[in-house]
C-alpha cells in the first residue's frame, strides 16, 4: 500500500485533442454575424417595401431575392456535404444535446407541408402564367429543391462540430440561417396583410396588397391588365396554400434554430463523443403517467377544435353572431390559460421538493430556448399589455371588455409562469442524479488503495460510499433504486403537466396560425388605436407568440422525456 500510495496519482487520461489553430475565433463569429446582418437587412427592406402598392418595389423582386439565396444556400450546403464525406476528420466531436429527435421530426414534417404548399403555389400561378412573370413560377420551385436539401443536410449534420474551414463555413451558416428568416418575414408579411386585407375588404383601402397573388399588384406588371382567379381550381389552390403558410412559418423558424446551434459548435472542443449533462432516455408516451394530464389535455384540444370551427363560421358568416363568437372564444382561452398557469404553477412547487441536481455545463442547445422562450413570449405580453389600456382607459364597460381584459391578465400569468417551469425544467439533472456524491477532489483522482483504513489518513479525501464499495458503480444505483419510489409521484405528475401543457401549447398554437383574428373583430383596440396602428401592432407581435407555442411544445415534449 506504502508503494502505491507512494507512486502518487496514476497518469490521467489524455486530453481532447484539440483542433486546429483558431486564434480569430472571436473575429470569425464577427465576420459572418456581420453578413448576415447586411442581407437580413436587405432582405428585410425589401419585403416591407414590397407590401405596399405605393413603393415602387414589386413582389418579383422579392422572389427574385429570395429564389437567389435559396439557391446560394444550397449550392453551400452541398459544398458542406461533399467536403464533410471527403474529410474524416472534418467532424471529429458531436454534440449529443443539438438536434433532437423531436426537434429533427417537427422539421421534417413542417418540411413536408412546404412542399405541399409549394406545389399549391405552382399551380396557382400556373393559372394565369400568361400574365405573370416566371419568377413566381420559378421560386415555389426553387424552394421546394430548397427544403428538400436543408432538411436532409439538417437530419445529418446537426449535431456536427465542425473543424475545417472555420470562417466559411460560420459564413455559410449565418448566411442559411438569414436565408430562412427572409423566408419567414416574407411568409409572414404575405398572410398578415391577408388578413387585413380580408377585414377591410369592404372598404376602398387600396394601401394593402399581398406579396402572393393580389390583382392589383399581378397586374401593375403587365400595364394594368388584371389576372383574374375566376376557375374552381385556381381558388382551390389559393386557398389551399394560405392554409399551409403556417406550416412553412414554422419550418423556417425550426431550420434557423438548428443552424444557430450549428453556428455555435463551430470549432468546439468536447471532453468526450458524450458531452455532459442529460443521457438520452428511452421513452414512450403516457408511460408512468398518472393519465389525468393527456386525458385533461385531450379535452381541451378536442374542445378547442370546436370553438375555433364555431368562431370562423360564425365571424366569416352574414348572421351578425361576432359577439357571440368573441364570448365563446374569450371563455375558451380564460378557462384553458387558467388551467395552464395553476398546473405550471404546481410543477414549480413540485421541483421545491426535487432533490436533482442543477445541471450547469455549458449547452448551447439549451442557452437558445430558454433565450427563444423568453424572446417569443414578449410578442403576446405587447398584445396583452396593449389590450389592457385600450380596455381599461377605453369608455365600453360591458361582458366583452370583462372577458378581453380577463383573457389578457390570464395569457401575461399563464407565460410567466409557464416559462418559470419549463427553464427550471430543462437545467435539471436527469433522474436519480441527487443519488450521486460530489466527485473527489484532484489529489486522489487516479489513487488505488489496498487497505480502506487508509483512506481516512489523507485530508483531502474525506469518506465517501462511491470509494469504499469494491465495485465503483455499486453505490450510485443501489441508491438510486433505494430511494426511486420516494421521487417516483414526482415524477409521474411533471410527465402529467408537461403532457398538459404541450397539448394545450399546440391548441393554441392552431387557433391562431390558422386564421383566428378576435383582435380585429373586437372593437375595443380598434376604436381606441385607430385601425393602423393596432394592425401594426398584431401583424408585428402576433407571429412571435405563434412562434413561442410551438416551441413550448418542443421544449415540454424534452421536459417529459428527462423527467
Amino acid at each position: 500500500m506504502s508503494e502505491e500510495l507512494a507512486r502518487g496519482p496514476k497518469e490521467s487520461p489524455p486530453a481532447p485533442r484539440a483542433g486546429p489553430p483558431e486564434g480569430w475565433k472571436k473575429g470569425g463569429r464577427l465576420l459572418s454575424v456581420l453578413l448576415a446582418v447586411n442581407v437580413l437587412l436587405l432582405a428585410c427592406t425589401l419585403v416591407s417595401g414590397g407590401a405596399f402598392n405605393k413603393v415602387a418595389v414589386y413582389d418579383t423582386d422579392v422572389f427574385a431575392l429570395l429564389t437567389a439565396m435559396m439557391l446560394l444556400a444550397a449550392l453551400w450546403i452541398l459544398f458542406y456535404l461533399l467536403r464533410t464525406a471527403r474529410c474524416p476528420d472534418a467532424v471529429p466531436y458531436r454534440d449529443a444535446h443539438a438536434g433532437p429527435i423531436w426537434l429533427r421530426g417537427g422539421l421534417v414534417l413542417f418540411g413536408i407541408c412546404t412542399l405541399v404548399m409549394d406545389v399549391f403555389k405552382t399551380g396557382y400561378y400556373s393559372s394565369f402564367f400568361e400574365c405573370q412573370s416566371a419568377i413566381k413560377i420559378l421560386h415555389p420551385l426553387i424552394q421546394a429543391v430548397f427544403v428538400i436539401v436543408q432538411t436532409y443536410f439538417l437530419w445529418v449534420s446537426a449535431k456536427d462540430c465542425i473543424h475545417v474551414h472555420l470562417d466559411l463555413t460560420r459564413c455559410g451558416l449565418m448566411f442559411t440561417l438569414t436565408t430562412n428568416l427572409a423566408i419567414w418575414m416574407a411568409a409572414v408579411v404575405d398572410e398578415s396583410v391577408h388578413h387585413a386585407h380580408s377585414y377591410t375588404s369592404f372598404q376602398s383601402n387600396g394601401s394593402y396588397a399581398r406579396l402572393a397573388p393580389d390583382p392589383e399588384r399581378a397586374g401593375s406588371l403587365v400595364g394594368g391588365d388584371p389576372c383574374p382567379c375566376n376557375t374552381a381550381v385556381c381558388q382551390i389552390f389559393q386557398q389551399g396554400y394560405f392554409y399551409l403558410y403556417p406550416f412553412n412559418i414554422e419550418y423556417s423558424l425550426f431550420a434557423s434554430t438548428m443552424l444557430y446551434v450549428m453556428w455555435k459548435n463551430v470549432g468546439r472542443l468536447l471532453a468526450s463523443t458524450h458531452s455532459h449533462g442529460h443521457t438520452p432516455a428511452q421513452a414512450s408516451l403516457f408511460r408512468e403517467t398518472y393519465f389525468a394530464g393527456p386525458v385533461l389535455g385531450l379535452m381541451l384540444f378536442v374542445v378547442g377544435l370546436a370553438v375555433f370551427i364555431i368562431y370562423e363560421v360564425q365571424v366569416s358568416g352574414e348572421g351578425g353572431c361576432t359577439q357571440q363568437a368573441l364570448v365563446i372564444y374569450y371563455s375558451f382561452n380564460i378557462v384553458c390559460l387558467g388551467l395552464m398557469t395553476l398546473v405550471s404553477l404546481s410543477g414549480s412547487v413540485i421541483y421545491r421538493f426535487d432533490r436533482r441536481a442543477m445541471d450547469h455545463h455549458k449547452n448551447p442547445t439549451r442557452t437558445l430556448d430558454v433565450a427563444l422562450l423568453m424572446g417569443a413570449a414578449l410578442g403576446q405580453y405587447a398584445i396583452s399589455y396593449y389590450s389592457i389600456v385600450a380596455v381599461v382607459v377605453g369608455t365600453p364597460r360591458d361582458l366583452l371588455g370583462g372577458l378581453n381584459l380577463a383573457h389578457a391578465l390570464l395569457m401575461i400569468a399563464q407565460h410567466t409562469f409557464q416559462n418559470v417551469f419549463i427553464i427550471e425544467s430543462l437545467h435539471r439533472g436527469p433522474p436519480g442524479a441527487e443519488m450521486h456524491e460530489t466527485p473527489p477532489k484532484e489529489p486522489c483522482q487516479g489513487l488505488t488503495f489496498a487497505n480502506m483504513d487508509a483512506l481516512h489518513t489523507l485530508p483531502a479525501c474525506p469518506p465517501t460510499p462511491r470509494l469504499v464499495s469494491p465495485s465503483p458503480a455499486g453505490p450510485p444505483e443501489t441508491v438510486a433504486i433505494l430511494l426511486a419510489p420516494r421521487g417516483h409521484w414526482r415524477r409521474r405528475c411533471l410527465k402529467d403537466i408537461s403532457l398538459f401543457l404541450l397539448l394545450c401549447n399546440v391548441i393554441l398554437w392552431i387557433i391562431p396560425a390558422f386564421g383566428a383574428r378576435p383582435h380585429f373583430s373586437n372593437a375595443v383596440e380598434v376604436d381606441f388605436y385607430g385601425y393602423s396602428l393596432w394592425a401594426a401592432i398584431v401583424n408585428i407581435c402576433l407571429p412571435f407568440g405563434i412562434f413561442y407555442r410551438m416551441h413550448a411544445v418542443s421544449s415540454l415534449l424534452e421536459v417529459y422525456v428527462l423527467s
